[in-house]
């Protein structure tokens, strides 16, 4: 039997964690799983890890107010020390690009303990985009002994910088799982009542979207938007929030529903350039549920994230990306993704197309998904058996 310590430490790493998780309980006979989180993101991570019921085994709480890059690197670094000399694990689980990941892999690096790595291999190539995750997940795979790449291309680019082909493995993306999974509760369960119940108790703004959308009415269009990445800050969110008013007086019969990043350089730009327009509804971020209810719903998805980006082509959405490089070319090439920057005439222009052009819409909205097929984890846990 094998003793395998997941470490995570938001809440996307949470969401594509928790289904390797689940998989991995499902084999209790042959792995022992312990479950650590650092808690880098606090309040988004528990949301997250009470919806797919897990229990950690260690909770490092890092979380403090104005905690910068070197606070989380140093704080996971020692913090970990004793819960790997603790615990013993036969294998370290990571995933993705987080400042957690990076620090994760070091610890079990110094403690020699195997690594694997889960979306192992995404590169922009520009260590400066996004900041600080392209170096993190470049240092994590320097580290790492087991290699789970969601895509052919990621596997490539292991290949690449000289990683041995035996130690990496093409999964898809676990997001996918996790979608699926959290579909198939809203649908099993009945859920969608009382999330817009929710919805609508916290924000009242979303009442008309939300009974139109479900009623398919004339102005039910939803445009969902998320933002929140550092090279943006400034000028960057400043194009994104004018385009956006653009788009919304352009187009008054499209909703524009925006979960605002609660970082302070989001929240003074959006606050203070959209906060007037009728049509946008600028709301608190949500639980991961009412986020895929809202992707559900949504006519149009325009975001700067990275996971999005790979949910949203299994809903059939098409996604404007407000980034100059994405790590996650496959998106593009299918073309159910395309990189707008975040140039304003850029951003009003593509909407507009994807508004007013059926068949534009259509080519985007019906291209096959790049990132898997929602078993990902089974051949994570197959490899990790072999």
């Amino acid at each position: 039997m094998k003793k395998i310590l997941t470490i995570f430490g938001t809440r996307p790493e949470a969401i594509k964690m928790a289904p390797v998780i689940k998989a991995l309980e499902m084999h209790p006979d042959q792995f022992t799983s312990r479950k650590c989180v650092t808690a880098q993101h606090r309040q988004m991570l528990d949301q997250v890890l009470n919806l797919f019921q897990i229990k950690p085994d260690h909770d490092l709480d890092i979380m403090k107010p104005g905690q910068n890059l070197f606070d989380v690197t140093c704080n996971v670094l020692r913090a970990l020390k004793s819960v790997l000399e603790k615990d013993r694990p036969d294998l370290v689980l990571v995933h993705g690009d987080t400042t957690t990941t990076m620090a994760a892999s070091l610890a079990a690096f110094y403690c020699g303990i195997t690594i694997g790595h889960v979306e192992a291999g995404l590169r922009t190539h520009n260590k400066q985009a996004p900041f600080p995750e392209e170096i993190n997940r470049r240092l994590a795979d320097v580290i790492t002994d087991l290699h789970f790449a969601p895509t052919a291309t990621a596997r490539n680019n292991l290949l690449k910088e000289g990683c041995s082909a035996d130690t990496i493995f093409v999964t898809g993306n676990t997001v996918i799982d996790a979608l699926l999974m959290a579909l198939e509760k809203i649908r099993s369960e009945n859920l969608e009542p009382s999330i817009i119940g929710g919805l609508l108790k916290s924000f009242p703004s979303l009442c008309k979207v939300l009974n139109n959308n479900r009623q398919k009415k004339k102005d039910s269009r939803l445009i969902l938007v998320t933002g929140h990445r550092r090279e943006n800050f400034g000028r960057g969110f400043e194009n994104i929030c004018k385009a956006l008013k653009k788009i919304a007086a352009k187009h008054a019969n499209v909703q524009i529903v925006y979960p605002v990043h609660l970082n302070p350089q989001v929240q003074e730009p959006v606050r203070r350039i959209l906060s007037e327009c009728d049509n946008i509804h600028l709301i608190a971020p949500l639980d991961y549920l009412a986020f895929v209810y809202l992707m559900y719903r949504s006519y149009i998805i325009i975001t700067d994230s990275g996971g999005i980006q790979e949910e949203a082509p299994s809903l059939g959405k098409p996604v404007l990306v407000m980034r100059d490089t994405t790590e996650r070319p496959e998106a593009i090439d299918a073309g159910t993704a395309k990189l707008v920057g975040t140039d304003y005439d850029s951003i009003v222009h593509n909407v507009s197309s994807l508004l007013e052009d059926n068949n534009a819409y259509k080519i985007m909205a019906q291209a096959v998904n790049p990132y898997g097929d929602g078993k990902a984890c089974g051949r994570i846990i197959k490899a990790l058996k072999n």
